[in-house]
């Protein structure tokens, strides 16, 4: 692949990354109102995101070896626990990280 194709490649991503950004603000101008349907996957996405992203993150556990189980349950609790807490999800799901790779390096 020469340099000519790689440019290219990341200037046709930006470009599309950059159209979806402000697609919607185009779409949805000031003026108009927001179509009732929008409204609902604002208020209905954020949580079926976060539930396919808790489903993957559990998906390959063996739950027959307590060295792959255990240190995904621990540091599930922690997000769990510290979101119920401190209601950060940044804090939350940064410390369930930490914590996850510290076991799995360290301990198990």
């Amino acid at each position: 692949m020469n340099n000519l194709h790689t440019w290219a490649i990341i200037a046709v991503s930006a470009l599309v990354t950059a159209l979806l950004r402000f697609l919607p603000f185009l779409m949805f101008s000031d003026s108009e109102k927001t179509p009732r349907i929008i409204k609902k996957l604002n208020k209905t996405l954020p949580f079926a995101v976060m539930g396919m992203l808790v489903v993957y993150c559990f998906k390959d556990i063996n739950f027959l070896s307590y060295t792959s189980f255990l240190p995904a349950l621990i540091a599930g609790a922690l997000v769990v626990g510290l979101y119920l807490w401190k209601r950060n999800t940044l804090i939350s799901i940064a410390s369930g990280t930490v914590c996850y790779m510290l076991l799995v390096q360290l301990i198990f």
